[in-house]
């Protein structure tokens, strides 16, 4: 891609992301649940026809991707790639105070989804807790990519995470991910989706039907509470 043709497009992605109706869309995406035309269409507040005219301009950049079920077109973001993004305008358009305060509702500030992976306090919590443990390390110093240590392998397998098929995903491992209610980073990438589907399926959290609430269940309380008191492990 030569450098006029990137210059282009990235224009072009910034008007899709900056119109207020298509960055209404984008933002309820966020959730990782697709959603029909008309459905976005209600969300964004605008009329059907405009909708799917906002929607067909987002499918050319990159931004959404459609799949028909039935009668019905579902609409989701593309990928984890677009809700990073989506993430990290989210901090620039937060400012940058000297004492920052965040005013994310409280329920989705203590847990939510970025896409297919944990935000919010527990998941900072999270990303915190396995470097303490020493699970956790930087895949290079200039880099937002992680690597798991041997400890951090053998501690996730020990709690149900299939880490070689986590590896073998055609995705980022893992990344710092920044958080937008906390400005800290929470972990992303196919081990984040990983630690996500785990927790949900150990019933430590429950996922609200609508929307990108979690919501941590008594059994995930006593998990985490136990997991906060295990011993610093070195890294491997």
């Amino acid at each position: 891609m030569d450098v006029e043709h990137l210059d282009a497009q990235i224009s072009g992605i910034a008007a899709s992301i900056g119109e207020p109706a298509r960055a209404r869309m984008l933002y309820c995406l966020l959730d990782g649940h697709a959603r029909t035309s008309t459905e976005l269409g209600i969300i964004a507040e605008v009329s059907p026809s405009t909708a799917s005219v906002h929607l067909a301009r987002l499918k050319d950049y990159q931004l959404v991707k459609v799949y028909a079920q039935g009668k019905h077109r579902y609409y989701s973001l593309k990928d984890a790639q677009v809700a990073q993004a989506l993430e990290a305008l989210s901090v620039v358009a937060g400012g940058s105070t000297a004492g920052f305060v965040p005013n994310t509702p409280s329920r989705l500030r203590s847990a939510r989804t970025c896409y297919d992976h944990m935000a919010g306090e527990l998941a900072v919590a999270l990303h915190d807790r396995m470097q303490e443990l020493g699970w956790l390390q930087r895949a290079a110093p200039s880099e937002n990519l992680y690597e798991l240590t041997r400890a951090g392998t053998e501690g996730l397998s020990r709690l149900g995470v299939d880490v070689d098929a986590v590896r073998l995903m055609r995705r980022r491992f893992a990344f710092a991910c920044l958080d937008w209610s906390e400005r800290r980073p929470h972990i992303g990438g196919a081990l984040g989706a990983a630690l996500l589907k785990l927790a949900l399926s150990r019933k430590w959290m429950t996922q609200d039907m609508e929307g990108r609430g979690l919501r941590l269940t008594d059994i995930g309380k006593r998990e985490m509470r136990l997991a906060h008191t295990a011993p610093r492990v070195r890294a491997g």
